[in-house]
């Protein structure tokens, strides 16, 4: 384990990052930890093997403090990944891929009142909060076909109703616009400063975060009742971006998934294996473990990269064989495999500390990011945040 405690007595919090020597770990990202670490109440910043700079706060960290910063947790509150069992009769990649539901175009309550999707909403939408409903956003969100490849813990699988080959659709998304709405009321008043109210805060933070997982149920149905299979529950369903009170501090989470004994799938790359784990983290970790494979480049780099290495139609087909849905051509670029780091690398970490047990892989066959509607122009509903 790679250490960095601050040496300021200013800031007597301490920053640990679970990385090994071989790992990617840009100094940006630490000392964005550093800078974090140095705030007024903080206590200890957990940084995760895919860690990477955010704006203003490191992605892929648990930061513990006495003091409630709202901006720790940015502006897509209730990002999440959920995991849904789905039963098909044939998967063939090309035929599901063109059964996709267009998941830019948002589900209205009157002018979609009969879609079955609805039927997952129990109760009130969250801060009545009806804009985007339905829809995947942008950035690093997707949803995705996938089979269960390698099992490692055959028990653990079957308590989980998996076996190696089964279906599953892997939904990561957010708040939407709702998220970032809170965030703004509060940054316009007070910039990067502590929340004035934690109690109101949390209370609007709560329905974003009730929201981001009704949005991820959401989208399975849709998904499920386009490619003929019926809608089911989740049996993972995780927010990596989240305020959590544990003992009267507040663990702000900004890509790091809560990992107390929970079962946490953390994404690959559209072109790579997930991994389904059992998270163990105990208190070092701020309870957390990583999100995914983090980036390795910027937006910026993968498309100036990208366009010097692939084609569109390259990208269109990952290494494992599965297809890529998306119309915007810039993101196919800026989301591509090599943009990341390798999950590999980021799993092994996360076990070599003794944060999680690998369950199994999930492989893509089709990932979704936005619809490919050919040459019908549309106009762009909302932009999706990491």
């Amino acid at each position: 384990m790679s250490q960095h405690h601050s040496p300021l007595p200013s800031a007597p919090a301490t920053v640990t990052v679970f990385a090994s020597p071989d790992s990617w770990i840009e100094s940006d990202a630490v000392a964005q930890c550093h800078q974090v670490a140095a705030l007024d109440g903080m206590t200890h910043v957990a940084a995760m093997p895919d860690l990477h700079p955010g704006k203003g706060a490191p992605i892929g960290a648990a930061m513990a403090s006495t003091i409630l910063y709202p901006f720790l947790v940015g502006s897509d509150i209730g990002c999440g990944i959920a995991v849904f069992p789905i039963k098909l009769k044939r998967a063939v990649p090309e035929k599901l891929a063109a059964r996709f539901p267009d998941l830019d175009r948002a589900l209205d309550p009157e002018q979609d009142a009969d879609d079955p999707a609805w039927a997952v909403v129990k109760g009130d939408i969250p801060a009545g909060h009806v804009e985007g409903l339905g829809t995947v956003g942008r950035g690093n969100h997707f949803v995705e076909l996938a089979r269960i490849g390698t099992v490692f813990e055959p028990d653990h699988a079957t308590r989980l109703g998996l076996t190696a080959g089964d279906l599953v659709l892997v939904v990561h998304s957010g708040s939407r616009g709702l998220g970032e709405r809170i965030l703004r009321a509060h940054t316009s008043l007070h910039g990067a400063g502590p929340a004035p109210d934690p109690g109101a805060y949390l209370a609007m933070h709560d329905d974003a975060v009730r929201w981001g997982s009704l949005n991820r149920r959401l989208m399975a149905a849709r998904v499920a009742h386009a490619l003929g299979a019926e809608p089911t529950e989740p049996i993972v369903d995780q927010c990596h971006n989240l305020v959590e009170v544990r003992d009267g501090i507040y663990l702000h989470r900004k890509g790091a998934a809560p990992g107390d004994g929970r079962d946490v799938l953390i994404a690959g790359t559209r072109g790579t294996p997930s991994y389904l784990v059992a998270a163990h983290a105990g208190p070092d970790a701020g309870h957390s473990v990583a999100h995914g494979a983090g980036r390795k480049m910027s937006r910026a780099d993968a498309l100036r990269r990208g366009k010097a290495k692939h084609t569109v139609e390259e990208l269109r087909r990952t290494p494992v064989g599965s297809l890529v849905v998306c119309g915007d051509r810039q993101l196919l670029f800026e989301e591509a495999p090599t943009a990341y780091k390798r999950i590999e690398q980021v799993i092994n970490d996360l076990v070599d500390h003794d944060l999680a047990t690998p369950v199994a892989t999930t492989i893509p066959l089709v990932t979704y990011k936005t619809a490919d509607l050919g040459s019908t122009p549309r106009k762009r509903r909302g932009r999706g945040r990491s």
